[in-house]
């Protein structure tokens, strides 16, 4: 008698009601569990989920609670429902971990979307020929086809094995590095550059072991790898150094700190806010909202300009030009009041004017002022300040004076 035959004559066993009883109960227990569990975890938590029992705790103990009742009831009846609700949760559990860890490592990722499905296809495709008895024989069948690789042979069976075994392997490793970001890092280190290079070097760690634990698993021979390495190493020293001094570089400014994100920062005459600092380059984004894509060997070795790293303030000025017979005094007064019209402009250390030259035209005044906040721009706290400053002259009656040239005309003399 097939396994199909056997779960539909277990099906019409007068215990069936009693087993849905069970199971319900069990699943019941289950959300119980969960909700007085999780109801005050976060919603990107992989245990609970978004509704408590969109996590994965829930199959989990669900499948635990229905294995242990079948266990229980098999010795007094011959158990149906339960059977076939255990690889539907084994599946549930397999599906909900996976997309947990997926929502919670790569967010709106449409790549991410797609594997999920595709795993949620071959998990569901599995529990349904475990529960008509087909599996086995499926597996028979996917262990006689061989590849060939060279003088290995390779079984399609083995060959999705492994694949499944790496892939657990390496959902664990995102999962923990998640973890470890949120958890720890989050509460340890307040600095954005530093919290971003520990969670990229904890990523790649944790990645690199997993693969290497599952091409173990596989069956790949992990001596083999020396000869790709010596050959990544040739190619990095040769056609790939310029990527790879970027990639060095990169590391570098995240662990010397010599800049860091939301810095304003001058490279190149492009001035900007720091944005972001990848592995590879430097994202700079200017007040009129252009960005600029700056390799990170370019930071390295050349001259940049840091204007947050030993003090946020900025020191500017604005220059302007009066009749010689000004007040000096005055005008410096009213230099110094248009500078503090501007919320922006600092009142400690005070804007302070000074007489820079007696030009052709007229008296060459500055006045200096500082802002503390760079990052939104210098052209606006500019233009109040100039907008102050000629309302407040020419309410004083203080003349502007325009350029003034003397033109002589000498008439030439005829000739004799």
């Amino acid at each position: 008698m097939s396994e199909i035959d056997t779960l539909i004559r277990d099906l019409g066993q007068p215990g069936v009601p009693l087993e849905l009883g069970v199971l319900l109960a069990c699943l019941a227990l289950a959300v119980g569990v969960c909700w007085l569990v999780g109801r005050r975890q976060p919603d990107d938590s992989v245990w609970f989920g978004r509704v408590i029992v969109d996590g994965l705790l829930f199959p989990l103990l669900a499948l635990a609670l229905t294995y242990t009742a079948m266990l229980m009831l098999a010795q007094r009846q011959p158990v149906a429902i339960l059977k076939v609700a255990v690889p539907v949760l084994i599946s549930l559990a397999g599906i909900r971990f996976l997309a947990r860890v997926f929502t919670l490592v790569f967010p709106g990722s449409g790549m991410a979307r797609l594997v999920e499905r595709l795993f949620s296809w071959v998990a569901w495709i599995a529990a349904v020929l475990w529960i008509v008895g087909l599996l086995p024989h499926v597996m028979d069948e996917m262990d006689a086809i061989h590849f060939a690789f060279g003088k290995s042979r390779i079984s399609l069976l083995g060959l999705v094995q492994g694949l499944l075994s790496s892939g657990v392997v390496l959902v664990l490793a995102l999962w923990i590095s998640a973890a470890l970001e949120k958890r720890v890092l989050d509460q340890t280190l307040h600095d954005l550059s530093l919290r971003k290079v520990a969670s990229n070097a904890i990523r790649a760690v944790l990645l690199l072991v997993g693969l290497l634990f599952a091409l173990s698993a596989v069956g790949v021979d992990l001596t083999a790898l020396s000869v790709l390495g010596g050959a990544l190493g040739v190619g990095l020293g040769f056609g790939l150094q310029k990527l790879a001094a970027n990639y060095v570089s990169g590391f570098v400014i995240l662990f010397e700190r010599s800049l860091r994100i939301g810095d304003t920062v001058k490279v190149d005459n492009f001035e900007g806010v720091v944005t972001d600092i990848k592995t590879r380059y430097t994202l700079i984004r200017a007040a009129n909202g252009r960005e600029a894509i700056v390799p990170n060997e370019k930071v390295i070795t050349e001259r940049v300009e840091n204007l947050s790293l030993a003090d946020t303030r900025l020191l500017l000025a604005c220059d302007v030009t009066v009749g010689y017979e000004s007040d000096v005094a005055q005008v410096q007064r009213i230099l110094c009041a248009a500078a503090l019209a501007s919320d922006r402009v600092l009142k400690d250390p005070g804007p302070f004017a000074l007489l820079n030259k007696l030009g052709a035209d007229g008296l060459d005044f500055s006045v200096l002022f500082w802002i503390e906040d760079p990052s939104r721009g210098q052209m606006l706290v500019r233009s109040a300040v100039n907008l102050a400053m000629l309302t407040g002259l020419r309410e004083a009656g203080i003349d502007i004076p325009y350029p003034q040239r003397v033109v002589h005309v000498r008439a030439q003399k005829e000739a004799a």
